[in-house]
């Protein structure tokens, strides 16, 4: 997986310009492709690409339930798109810094159901 990150122009303190609160005045996302999971056996869902945005504030643990919450909403926010191109150019067109996971290329290897009773087979028979 290789991680390809475009750097955001930080504001300068000394200059007198003013950092937002949350962020180093720009939103980060993160553009990828989801992998296949191992609960399905097709590739549905793999297509596209899925942009969310990196956390903006850390998980606290309800001291009455027990749940993990966060106050910050945009977790919650997943975008998928087509192409990379059509997700960079939203991300561009927002103003926010971004960094793209390439996907890991998928190896198959070949496998056939006449393997399991060769009789050069390594392996124990079981049965």
């Amino acid at each position: 997986m290789s991680l390809v990150q475009i750097q955001s122009p930080r504001p300068s303190a000394a200059a007198g310009i003013a950092v937002a609160s949350y962020g180093e005045g720009r939103m980060r996302v993160r553009i990828y492709q989801p992998s296949k999971t191992a609960m399905q056996s097709g590739r549905g869902g793999t297509k596209r690409w899925t942009l969310e945005f990196e956390p903006g504030a850390r998980r606290e643990m309800d001291p009455l339930m027990g749940w993990t919450s966060s106050r910050d909403t945009r977790a919650q926010v997943h975008m998928s798109f087509d192409t990379l191109e059509e997700a960079v150019a939203y991300v561009e067109k927002q103003g926010y810094a971004y960094s793209v996971q390439s996907a890991q290329e998928r190896t198959v290897r070949p496998k056939s159901y006449s393997d399991n009773f060769r009789y050069d087979r390594v392996g124990r028979w079981t049965h």
